[in-house]
């Protein structure tokens, strides 16, 4: 039809993502992003779950060292549904993957700990890396339940109130590593495993919720 918008192409010499075809757990569904080593640098993404209650799961920038990219995220999916990454290159091109995920209620899955617990480690980081075919491989953990407003408290049976990191950011001195930008559709206790060139620097979390 003239005047709508294509989808960008599918091209798996720029980008490809994985997922389990059947989530084990529908609120933890990992999903790797990744690159052949001579493909096109992106700077931007997008991760969709389509039908999720908010579709847009998390947009994300991305510095030179994160080139090619392997980057590795988990997300909620609350009914089987299209998952897709839509990135954006340098020149401003954009090509999309994605996967279909058989998974069902993630968004209203319970917390994995009760509130107290929650309360109590809520905001706590680590971080390693190690070494892995030439590059470093880094894995960032953030302790904060990611509550969506679909959840409800298995004491009170109330409804809990949305409570989610939106803003991440991770550099290793001054370069920027990656951004993310998030809604509700990011995992409890999030992990970000990703491969980098080190420069040397100590790395800088921030995150707002």
């Amino acid at each position: 039809v003239v005047g709508l918008e294509q989808e960008p192409p599918i091209d798996p010499g720029v980008l490809d993502l994985s997922a389990p075809a059947r989530a084990h757990e529908a609120a933890i569904v990992p999903i790797h992003l990744t690159q052949p080593a001579d493909a096109p640098a992106v700077q931007a993404l997008t991760l969709v779950v389509d039908e999720n209650p908010a579709p847009v799961a998390a947009e994300y920038t991305f510095g030179p060292a994160l080139m090619p990219l392997d980057f590795e995220v988990r997300l909620r999916v609350d009914s089987y549904s299209d998952v897709r990454a839509i990135a954006t290159q340098q020149d401003g091109a954009q090509v999309m993957a994605g996967r279909f995920v058989k998974a069902a209620g993630g968004c209203s899955a319970p917390a994995g700990k009760d509130m107290a617990a929650i309360r109590d480690t809520m905001g706590e980081m680590r971080w390693r890396s190690a070494e892995a075919d030439g590059r470093h491989v880094g894995t960032l953990m953030i302790r904060h339940p990611n509550f969506s407003g679909l959840q409800r408290d298995q004491v009170t049976l109330l409804t809990i109130p949305a409570h989610f990191i939106d803003i991440l950011e991770v550099r290793q001195g001054e370069e920027l590593l990656f951004t993310m930008a998030a809604g509700i559709s990011v995992s409890e206790d999030p992990v970000f495993r990703f491969a980098y060139e080190p420069n040397g620097q100590p790395i800088h979390v921030h995150v707002e919720d």
